[in-house]
């Protein structure tokens, strides 16, 4: 394959990159906002002290997990939703938006029943001596306190996400950020003052910091809500949605061959994530500590890939409603390619800056220096974390979710997660190699990405 031949391939032209920033930007900017604001959520818990911050850290890894089931749910069925949406069929995307609706409500009533019943050992996995950092009882003490309020918050989180979900798939990306821009700024303002008791407000600690949350999901599903429903023009598939919450048969069952196998995959990558962290857990709070830093530095940063992944979602599985099955292909190439390039850059701005964010944090110079390690480490794995990213769309975008599976969440437990036992539980490397040597291991993922790209199996229309 000659040059030409390749720049046509993985480069598009202007109208291209127009429609994918179009749809890609207003996510950026509501996963930048959303997750800048976090950082800052974090900064503002972890000037209180180490305990704090890990507690709510630890508390946060298992929520982690429900927002992934959900978002496996709704991404699932939302496969269909887009392909609905690109085929002009707006009571599919409506029935469509019913079954988010009925497989959240039971994941998040069985996900609050575990997570109340069973705080103080799900916390416990978390919490290890190992390093001079920290105390555990108190990291344990405010875990609780953190997990007893946010179990509330989880509610409109869950409807807010089928809501946002279905916008998105029909392009329409701008309302979900607008909400959610609102919601981070309530957010920051309400812990300022709970927080640290401002203003006459009382210091409330991580619990300030619970509550804050909770206002600001509440408010965030309220405007989502209110524009869907009173926008009949740009959202069809809204009006009469509660009519009734009957779908057909049929429908369920293909939802289901497709949800199914997403949500499990997003399930068992979530878990797979936060058994890592309870592995690295085994050398000190001072590495969890340190983790918690990293992966909020890394969301920052992370909004690119995330966003154009979303996109390849998008607009690939649109084309493939529509049966335009060579152009989604191309489609899919160029954003890849796209993303990986822009975070080359971004991945060497966030290296070289790495050992700054540490400093604004209230903890110990061993958590520092770990945290600004891991934070490098991070960096030199972006390019290869955004290829992964979009290659899990683009192949979930055809409906191929069994392959989806095996590359996900597959690899996390078959090589991520044993390789992260053997070197915590059997050699005495320190963290921070122990963590360099798991990350890589996503080059190899990476690799097996490419070929199932290659083969172009994964383009097809799943509503014909």
């Amino acid at each position: 394959m000659n040059i030409q031949k390749i720049k046509e391939k993985y480069t598009g032209d202007r109208n291209f990159y127009s429609k994918v920033l179009a749809i890609s930007i207003p996510i950026m900017l509501q996963n930048g906002i959303t997750n800048f604001v976090g950082l800052l959520d974090n900064i503002m818990v972890g000037r209180i002290g180490t305990e704090e911050m890990s507690g709510v850290s630890i508390v946060n890894q298992l929520f982690f997990i429900l927002i992934l089931c959900l978002f496996g749910a709704t991404s699932g069925a939302g496969v269909l939703g887009a392909q609905y949406y690109g085929n002009g069929d707006n009571e599919g995307v409506k029935s469509v938006f019913r079954i988010k609706l009925l497989i959240s409500a039971v994941l998040t009533s069985a996900a609050l029943f575990i997570l109340h019943t069973l705080s103080v050992p799900l916390i416990s996995l978390y919490l290890h001596e190992g390093s001079s950092s920290g105390d555990l009882v108190s990291t344990l003490n405010y875990g609780q306190q953190y997990l007893n309020l946010m179990l509330i918050g989880q509610i409109p989180l869950a409807l807010e996400m089928c809501y946002s979900s279905t916008l998105r798939e029909s392009g329409e990306t701008a309302v979900p950020m607008k909400a959610s821009v609102a919601a981070v700024f309530i957010n920051l303002v309400l812990n300022y003052l709970l927080i640290y008791g401002k203003f006459g407000f009382p210091a409330l600690g991580v619990s300030g910091a619970a509550i804050a949350t909770i206002i600001s999901r509440c408010i965030q599903v309220l405007i989502v809500i209110i524009w869907s429903h009173t926008h009949p023009d740009k959202a069809p598939y809204f009006r009469g949605v509660y009519r009734t919450l009957r779908v057909p048969a049929a429908l369920i069952g293909k939802v289901m061959i497709l949800a199914l196998p997403i949500m499990l995959n997003e399930t068992l990558w979530s878990t797979a994530v936060a058994a890592q962290t309870a592995l690295y857990s085994v050398r000190g709070l001072a590495a969890v500590a340190s983790l918690n830093i990293n992966s909020t530095i890394a969301n920052v940063f992370n909004i690119v890939f995330l966003a154009l992944g979303d996109s390849v979602a998008i607009i690939v599985g649109q084309q493939l409603g529509a049966g335009k099955l060579e152009e989604a292909k191309i489609t899919a190439y160029r954003i890849i390619f796209f993303s990986v390039c822009l975070c080359f850059g971004i991945g060497t701005v966030m290296f070289l800056t790495a050992p700054l964010f540490p400093q604004v944090y209230n903890t110990s110079d061993e958590v520092k220096a770990i945290a600004a390690a891991m934070i490098r480490i991070t960096a030199c794995m972006m390019p290869f974390q955004a290829f992964l990213h979009a290659a899990y769309f683009t192949i979930r975008s055809g409906g191929k979710t069994l392959i989806t599976f095996i590359f996900d969440s597959g690899f996390m437990w078959v090589i991520a997660v044993p390789l992260t036992f053997i070197l915590t539980k059997f050699t005495a490397l320190p963290i921070v190699p122990v963590f360099l040597i798991c990350q890589s291991s996503d080059i190899l993922k990476s690799v097996l990405g490419f070929i199932i790209l290659k083969k172009g199996s994964w383009a097809r229309n799943i509503i014909r």
